[in-house]
């Protein structure tokens, strides 16, 4: 490997942290389909995954996006949290 090249540890492609989640969605929002080099800026901006680790984390988000809207994937039924005006929540479940 030359040297200055970036390495990429076996186990980042495996999973993602929180971090590296909203780290990668910032990455997409700011370099978009036109950007040129867009996975290289993508993965550069996430740190820890390579441009072919980030492009496959977009592709399977664009797929659960598109299960999403053809209605594959039922909507959860959150809870919703109300304050009582004294910095408590109340349960309000529906």
């Amino acid at each position: 490997m030359a040297s200055g090249s970036p390495t990429y540890s076996r186990s980042s492609s495996a999973s993602w942290t929180p971090k590296q989640n909203k780290q990668f969605e910032n990455a997409l929002a700011f370099y978009d389909k036109d950007t040129p080099d867009r996975w290289q800026n993508v993965a550069k901006a996430v740190g820890g995954k390579s441009p072919e680790e980030v492009k496959k984390q977009y592709e399977i988000l664009v797929r659960d996006v598109e299960k999403i809207e053809s209605d594959l994937f039922p909507i959860p039924n959150y809870r919703t949290f109300v304050s009582n005006g004294g910095g408590s929540l109340m349960n309000r479940g529906l």
